[in-house]
């Protein structure tokens, strides 16, 4: 059991008392873990939990569950602390419970189909996804708000349950198509998507209807989404013939963790599809932001723009921009135009086509998502040790192989462009050689996670307008926040403790191995020496991100007019500012 340690409570736990236990799961004779302490959490004058926990870097608490006591259910504490402790409202309580409830649920299902660490080894990139268990860092992860349990089963990604998506047909005066260059014509999208006979009993459906095929754009829908969204609130367009039903293009896809993306199990070689669900999980619904679903493929060639021509990240690093090559849009005729109506409506009805993972593999290569790392095995094996053991090399070689894969990208972005990506464990995806060696870095989710600096800087110059409006900006400040929330906190801060207890490599070393990797880019690019200044990522001090602070005291459950983001709440100590002992000499 590990809590975020993010502030979303009034105060942490107190020491039982000043002595230590003797750290019990330090593997081998390797350097000892931090201390196990004993701490007291006085919940009511009657009511005080005692628990045994450990504390790494960013103020993560790393919980013995079997310590808990007088019991370890995390509903029950949230119905004795709420109005205490935890300071919530009866409304914000209740669906918390909900959503608490409803992620157990999902982790049951999870354990007990567990892999051990070989076995998820051995899994493809689409299969992987279905074995996670949601974002770390929040604790009702998997709350999805608006499903039924028969909707989990059959929608959720640790359902693993193949589907078959129907299709729509959307006339032109409402849908709008936008693509990269060499989409910029949605009937050379649908070529390379659909079937000629597919192509052709669309077509056909339409001119059924009485209706010119010409006339409409073709979009898969989400099942779920048409029968709870689409069909009630387009009503009118569906009886009008706006709106035409389709069936199935045949392709077998495969919902992913972030739950409304899907990959084609059929031709991998197809693009995967990204569609809205009005379902409320983590901190937002998740639909798809009209004006960023039409921005999408923009955002993706000004992104490969920059990427093919710089040399380093094009030929040196060789990363993996998955682009957002085409997208169709379906405004609401009303919720569109009102600006303060809740923002899942307008969020109700599209689709953004994403390039597969498949068609950028070199032989041998295979693909696993970041979020994956930090897992351990029904064996009690880290996913981590597999792949070191597989590799032949010493695990912190085998690190700094991950480091050096996935940091030069992103810091070149950063300190060149001033544009940085949310590289968290879903958004980046690892890439690794026949032997299991980390080789370079794959990244996704351009329109919505990535940020430029509110300064401008001159190589951004000749940015497109619709893509400077529509990226979100931040003051230099702040921009390697990204970097530290999406990689270092969002990942590396679970898997630093893994790394300590199934590899040996202390927590001290693990960071000093991130930070050799971040000087040793600085080293090789001398002339961006006031970037590295103006994008500090060494500084002492973090802004501590607290997600689930947002849930619980900022957003609750309300409906919002625009998506919340996360809340800044005090700091934490960077670990990579000091430099730790042992750091490797740069080249």
């Amino acid at each position: 059991m590990a809590d975020s340690g993010d502030g979303a409570g009034r105060r942490d736990a107190a020491p039982a008392s000043p002595t230590a236990a003797a750290p019990a799961d330090t593997p081998g004779d390797a350097p000892p873990l931090p201390p196990e302490r004993s701490y007291r959490l006085p919940v009511t004058d009657e009511l005080c939990y005692r628990f045994r926990a450990r504390r790494w870097a960013h103020g993560h608490w790393q919980v013995d569950p079997d310590s808990i006591t007088p019991e370890a259910d995390p509903l029950r504490f949230v119905a004795l602390a709420h109005d205490g402790l935890l300071g919530l409202g009866g409304d914000t309580t209740g669906h918390l419970i909900r959503e608490l409830t409803a992620t157990l649920a999902a982790d049951t299902l999870l354990a007990s189909r567990a892999l051990d660490a070989a076995a998820t080894a051995d899994l493809g990139y689409a299969e992987l996804e279905g074995h996670q268990t949601g974002h770390p860092w929040l604790v009702a992860n998997k709350g999805r708000v608006g499903f039924s349990a028969s909707d989990a089963a059959h929608w959720a990604p640790e359902a693993r349950r193949p589907a078959r998506l129907p299709w729509i047909a959307a006339h032109r005066a409402l849908a709008r198509y936008r693509g990269v260059s060499a989409l910029a014509d949605p009937d050379t999208l649908y070529g390379r998507e659909l079937d000629p006979g597919v192509r052709e009993t669309f077509a056909r459906t339409v001119a059924d209807r009485g209706r010119n095929p010409d006339d409409y754009l073709w979009l898969p829908v989400h099942p779920w989404q048409w029968d709870n969204t689409i069909a009630t609130l387009f009503a009118r367009e569906v009886a009008e013939g706006t709106l035409i039903p389709l069936p199935t293009d045949g392709d077998r896809r495969l919902p992913q963790q972030s739950i409304r993306t899907f990959v084609n199990l059929d031709r991998p070689e197809r693009r995967g599809v990204k569609l809205p669900l009005s379902v409320l999980n983590t901190l937002v619904w998740r639909g798809l932001p009209t004006e960023r679903t039409l921005a999408a493929p923009a955002v993706t060639e000004w992104m490969l723009g920059l990427r093919d021509a710089d040399p380093f990240l094009a030929e040196e690093t060789r990363v993996v921009l998955l682009g957002e090559t085409a997208s169709v849009t379906v405004p609401h005729p009303l919720y569109d135009e009102l600006p303060s109506v809740p923002y899942q409506y307008r969020e109700l009805l599209g689709c953004i086509w994403r390039e597969p993972i498949a068609a950028h593999l070199d032989p041998g290569e295979r693909a696993r998502t970041l979020a994956a790392l930090p897992s351990v095995g029904a064996d009690g094996r880290a996913l981590v040790a597999e792949l070191v053991g597989r590799s032949g090399l010493g695990a912190e070689e085998w690190l700094s192989r991950l480091f050096s894969a996935l940091l030069p990208p992103l810091l070149h972005f950063l300190y060149r462009y001033g544009t940085v990506f949310s590289p968290h464990g879903e958004n980046a995806v690892v890439l690794f050689d026949a032997d299991d060696v980390p080789t370079r870095l794959a990244v996704k989710d351009f329109v919505d996670d990535v940020n430029l600096s509110a300064e401008p800087v001159p190589e951004r110059e000749g940015i497109p307008e619709e893509v400077a409006r529509i990226l979100l900006t931040e003051p230099s400040s702040f921009l390697p926040q990204f970097i530290h929330s999406g990689l270092f906190i969002g990942v590396f801060r679970y898997l630093a403790p893994v790394c300590a207890q199934h590899l040996g490599v202390p927590e001290g070393r693990f960071w000093a191995l991130v930070r050799a990797e971040i000087l040793r880019h600085q080293h090789r690019f001398p002339e961006l020496k006031r970037r590295f200044e103006q994008f500090d990522l060494l500084s002492p001090r973090i802004d501590r991100l607290c997600l689930n602070r947002n849930r619980l005291h900022l957003d609750g459950y309300r409906d919002r007019s625009e998506r919340p983001h996360a809340a800044v709440h005090g700091t934490v100590v960077n670990p990579l500012h000091s430099p730790p002992p042992l750091a490797p000499p740069l080249p």
